[in-house]
């Protein structure tokens, strides 16, 4: 990127700061002291002169785009995109890319936007913007864009994922690109922040978002175009964090989320609407094809909370789709990552735990428009909040997204309980997102794992389990009249019921029942 106007190189980001910078470089370094409310060491005139030639920007309002404006970056396809910044107050803009030429001027704040026509896929071009200083922002593609946002399994990176060694070494994909914004929590809504899109090489891909990288990864070699990547993500926080205030302060539900915060000021990761404002606030308006989300454990911390979650998510995903603005919910499609196996195994399925809860909280919001969900619940790891394979996470995602938003015919998810029918002293399960047929994976020869099954004593006991064709029969001679059935509903359940894509079913329960005794 080139910056002209003031014989300086710089970026968007590092225009507004410079002004400041040279005004106490000048104070410091100048045998000249003054003092600019009182100017007894300097005539008036004289301080304007060099605050002028010292502080340009200052006085001429130097045209600057917003933080995620840089180099490399990726522009939606086939989407009208906004393009936005700062100059001085009534400073008339020119914005040009290719053939578009589009004009504006800066409002009394200072702020001016213009919206680019659909562009097709491809590249680079260069973007100028041009007031009385000119920016060329330089190697921008037009493809496909991505939010991806959560925390710390988010945010891994690929140098901490499976195989990572192998898998730098063959990340050279120039078209794939990344843009990580910095972590900032802030009290109130900040217009910008400052970073930088990198592009996709051995040497640069160790710093990715593993779960984006590879949703991405699988996006650009399938489509056949660019693919952005904007990773807005932080380790430990908790969903409410990353919604706006004014959405959640209005649903009495999520009251339990703002009572820790009463007596502790200050701006925080966890505190609701924190992250919204700092990271992704600054992004609103950016074109976006969707978002892919992978957080929970904060909010699985609890069964009242993991509970609560299913009321939080549709809420961030109508909250985030209003502030884009880009139209009904198949504009803003959102895919999300489903809790994975994690913690010891147990062979009791009576317990209710709040990572099952989680899971369920999960699926629930598929009831959301416009929505997809990432089973990961057989590739998790016991010990480990932080599995790396992160390769099947991301593939699975893309698999949401290929199928809904981009409608290539193949399976999105895994398969979801459709409906449950007793039969005499057996259930019969059947499912959506089946593909060809349900299919058993691992030891040969292996039943079906997973199963538990209760009668009017609401007591689980571990079920035999077949196929049959797309549904499965469930029956164990310890439930004569079976009212329930739970499948996989634990915190590191047994698992090898998967369809034809190789995605696993996702865990269910029929019931809402209090936990029971054991038997």
């Amino acid at each position: 990127m080139t910056g002209t106007g003031d014989g300086s190189l710089r970026s968007p980001g590092q225009a507004a700061s410079l002004p400041l910078a040279r005004l106490d470089a000048f104070r410091s370094h100048t045998m000249i002291s003054f003092d600019l409310h009182t100017r007894q060491r300097l005539p008036r005139a004289w301080i304007l002169v060099l605050v002028a030639v010292l502080v340009p920007g200052t006085i001429y309002g130097d045209v600057r785009l917003a933080g995620i404006f840089t180099d490399h970056m990726v522009l939606q396809r086939d989407r009208r995109v906004p393009v936005w910044g700062t100059a001085a107050a009534g400073e008339k803009v020119r914005v040009v890319l290719g053939k578009q030429v589009h004009n504006t001027e800066a409002d009394q704040d200072g702020r001016w936007k213009v919206t680019l026509a659909e562009l097709p896929a491809g590249g680079p071009h260069s973007l100028v913007v041009q007031a009385r200083n000119t920016l060329t922002i330089e190697d921008v593609l037009i493809g496909e864009v991505w939010l991806a946002s959560g925390q710390s399994n988010m945010a891994m990176p690929v140098r901490r994922c499976k195989d990572a060694q192998a898998e730098q070494a063959a990340a050279n994909f120039p078209k794939l690109r990344m843009f990580t914004v910095k972590k900032s929590a802030q009290l109130a809504p900040v217009d910008d922040c400052q970073a930088a899109w990198q592009v996709c090489s051995p040497r640069t891909v160790a710093g990715f978002s593993g779960t984006a990288y590879y949703f991405g990864r699988r996006l650009h070699k399938e489509l056949g175009v660019p693919v952005g990547l904007i990773n807005s993500s932080w380790g430990g926080t908790a969903i409410e964090a990353w919604t706006s205030l004014d959405v959640q302060k209005k649903d009495s539900r999520l009251a339990p989320v703002f009572a820790p915060w009463k007596n502790k000021p200050g701006p925080d990761r966890n505190r609701p609407a924190n992250l919204f404002n700092g990271m992704i606030q600054p992004l609103v308006g950016y074109g976006i094809r969707g978002g892919i989300w992978y957080q929970g454990e904060r909010n699985a911390r609890s069964l009242a909370s993991a509970r609560l979650y299913r009321h939080q998510l549709p809420l961030l995903i109508s909250d985030w789709r209003k502030r884009w603005a880009q139209g009904g919910a198949e504009d803003f499609p959102f895919f999300w990552v489903q809790l994975p196996n994690f913690k010891a195994r147990v062979g009791d399925p009576n317990p209710v735990t709040s990572w099952a809860v989680m899971r369920e909280s999960m699926q629930l919001g598929l009831k959301t428009a416009a929505t997809g969900m990432a089973v990961t619940i057989d590739v998790g790891e016991a010990r480990d909040i932080h599995p790396k394979n992160k390769q099947t996470v991301g593939h699975r995602l893309a698999q949401a997204a290929l199928a809904m938003a981009y409608k290539k015919d193949i399976v999105p998810m895994g398969p979801l309980m459709r409906s449950v029918t007793i039969e005499d002293s057996r259930v019969r399960v059947q499912f959506d997102h089946v593909g060809d047929k349900l299919v058993v994976r691992g030891k040969q020869g292996a039943g079906v794992m997973g199963f538990a099954v209760a009668g009017p004593d609401k007591v689980f006991y571990p079920a035999t389990a077949r196929i049959d064709g797309k549904s499965v029969v469930v029956h164990s001679g310890e439930v004569p009249d079976p009212i329930a059935v739970r499948y996989a509903f634990g915190d590191n359940p047994a698992v090898n019921l998967f369809n034809s894509a190789g995605i696993p079913v996702a865990p269910f329960r029929t019931d809402d029942w209090k936990p029971a005794a054991a038997p």
